[in-house]
């Protein structure tokens, strides 16, 4: 089994993909994580890339989604030292970092930021290892 931490994007990416996750994997996140995927639909609506009836149902189908979120003690310490040590002045990636190094093979993401930032950290995976 292969277990993928996703950010945001990359859970809306999986929601509105009409391949199922392959068999075999499990799919993390940080505990704010359908959160962070509703701001990004939101933005888009109100930018105007995305109907809101569209982003609606985009929402309903990723809940459908099952991801173990984590936001634990040891999840939040590992992402204070990781944000501490690139010296970042918002926690977000790191948590996204932390719960990949703890509990993941490898973090699903097209966040170039992100990527830079897991150097050395996590391993990344491309969207695609998701559905095979």
């Amino acid at each position: 089994m292969t277990r993928f931490a996703l950010d945001g994007a990359a859970l809306l990416r999986l929601a509105a993909s009409e391949v199922p996750l392959a068999e075999g994997h499990a799919l993390v996140g940080r505990g704010s994580l359908r959160s962070d995927a509703m701001a990004i639909l939101y933005r888009e609506v109100r930018d105007g890339t995305r109907t809101e009836a569209e982003a609606k149902a985009l929402l309903d189908r990723m809940t459908a989604v099952k991801v173990r979120l984590l936001g634990d003690r040891v999840s939040r310490s590992t992402a204070w030292s990781i944000a501490r040590d690139q010296g970042r002045d918002d926690i977000g990636d790191a948590e996204h970092l932390a719960v990949a190094r703890l509990q993941a093979d490898a973090l699903v993401t097209d966040d170039a930021a992100l990527i830079a930032a897991a150097e050395g950290i996590v391993p990344i995976a491309p969207f695609d290892d998701l559905l095979r």
